[in-house]
């Protein structure tokens, strides 16, 4: 009997390689296309954009000529923990003179509805809007009943607001991010900040993968994506809507601009404002402290917890993304959609290429003990093989260098092998998306799960942050 399976072994073994490779090799020359035009944009921007004009810092720019207030909506389901610090921390940093906090709670979130009016005994900037149904619904339901209180307020004060500020419970946001949001709003229909994942300082692996991803996301993508003139997404925190951009599209959608039927209504959003002739902005700003004007907050921290995380943006973006939003006639949108959805197919050749090379040790340890001879490579395929060692090298030196301008030399070398850990919260998360997805075909509407939120100032933990960035509150 082994004499037949042995061989049959041998063959899905180079079957698989072959496929894998020839996948990871079209998806390499995407990611290459894609680095080359960063590259190139830099460049471009160094030699006839900063060389004419200084870097401007935050505190540079001048005060918007609207002085409409800004609304802040914080939507919190069992936030108890976190949402104090994080309204206190905002109310005693923030200079800005116009705005507002809207926090949606639910009627049977006591603590969260504690934390909240305890927060807000002592200040008149933050509004509590308790939500018509209890708790958990979603994201996108919580921000919707946020947005008809502001509508309400505006008729009652007889005023506008000037935009919608998206943060979330457990955030650390800048202490100049309102007056960014303030200027640039009047330019674009979405402003968005940077994100900064921070961890514990004994989350190296599960929490420090979202670092390099972010990394490499909002200092590589994020800003090519806004040279290239295309919609832009938002993070669902450190974002800013135009107000009459949303009021537009509440019209449209019966009130509701946020969709409560979507899992990521956040990446929807921004591409529905940014389409067309709307702009969109990716603000890169540093404060004459030189910190990033961004929104820093901690991600999970468990396996579970980041694989049901990823999980919902794969669902929502590659999936059902594909199938709510579709295409455009515009190649370059069409090519960031489809960067946006190939996650789900990467993470499926990922799992056949982790079964390929599970075969490969298995048919070495059979060939040292003399119990079987494998068939050589072929050459096509050792060719492939070749290719794509040089592909993980350029992906991973990439990757590295985002990580190092970010973090520093200890995260650039420990996101190496962090490369392992995310391919395999990815593989685990499109298992599970695909699941959820086929469910949602058969009518069963997809779960909102909400993950475990922490904030630095509700516990006593060592951080990692941003190197050479001083925080300004510990």
């Amino acid at each position: 009997m082994g004499a037949y399976i042995l061989p049959t072994i041998d063959l899905v073994q180079k079957e698989l390689l072959l496929f894998a490779s020839l996948c990871f090799i079209l998806g390499a020359i995407d990611d290459a296309i894609f680095d080359i035009t960063w590259v190139m944009h830099s460049i471009k921007r160094k030699l006839f954009v900063y060389t004419r004009h200084k870097r401007l810092i935050v505190d540079q720019l001048p005060a918007s000529k609207n002085n409409s207030p800004l609304a802040i909506f914080v939507p919190a389901w069992q936030e108890a923990p976190v949402i104090g610090a994080m309204l206190r921390r905002c109310i005693n940093q923030w200079d800005h003179d116009h705005y507002r906090i809207y926090v949606g709670c639910y009627p049977n979130d006591g603590a969260t509805i504690a934390a909240v009016a305890d927060a807000a005994r002592d200040t008149g900037k933050i509004r509590m809007v308790i939500c018509d149904r209890d708790g958990p619904t979603s994201k996108a339901d919580c921000l919707n009943r946020l947005w008809w209180a502001l509508c309400q307020d505006e008729i009652l004060e007889s005023t506008k607001f000037k935009s919608v500020i998206l943060q979330d419970a457990e955030d650390l946001i800048h202490p100049k991010a309102l007056d960014l949001f303030d200027y640039l709003i009047d330019r674009a229909s979405l402003v968005q900040i940077p994100v900064i994942p921070r961890r514990a300082a004994r989350s190296i692996w599960v929490a420090g993968h979202y670092g390099d991803e972010f990394a490499e996301m909002h200092g590589k993508q994020m800003v090519l994506r806004e040279a290239l003139g295309v919609a832009m997404p938002s993070a669902g925190v450190g974002c800013a809507f135009r107000r009459d951009e949303l009021q537009r599209l509440s019209a449209l959608t019966y009130g509701k601009p946020f969709d409560a039927t979507s899992l990521t209504e956040d990446y929807e959003i921004g591409l529905q404002l940014t389409r067309g002739n709307s702009r969109g902005i990716f603000a890169r700003l540093k404060d004459k402290e030189g910190q990033w004007v961004a929104t820093q907050e901690f991600f999970p921290e468990s396996l579970d917890d980041a694989i049901r995380q990823k999980s919902r943006w794969m669902m929502g973006i590659a999936l059902s993304g594909w199938d709510r939003l579709g295409w455009q006639g515009c190649w370059r949108e069409n090519w960031m959609r489809f960067r946006d959805r190939k996650a789900s197919f990467a993470a499926f050749v990922l799992s056949l290429a982790y079964l390929a090379i599970l075969l490969t040790a298995s048919l070495y340890v059979l060939k040292l003990g003399n119990l079987y001879e494998p068939q050589p490579f072929p050459d096509l395929l050792m060719a492939m093989l070749w290719i794509n060692a040089f592909f993980v090298l350029w992906r991973l030196a990439f990757k590295g260098y985002f990580v190092f301008k970010l973090y520093g030399l200890r995260e650039a070398l420990l996101s190496i092998p962090r490369t392992f850990i995310a391919n395999i919260i990815n593989i685990l998360a499109a298992r599970r998306a695909l699941f959820q997805y086929l469910k949602s075909l058969a009518g069963i509407a997809p779960k909102w799960e909400k993950t475990n939120h922490f904030h630095p100032h509700s516990a006593d933990v060592r951080q990692l942050r941003p190197t050479g960035i001083p925080d300004r509150d510990e």
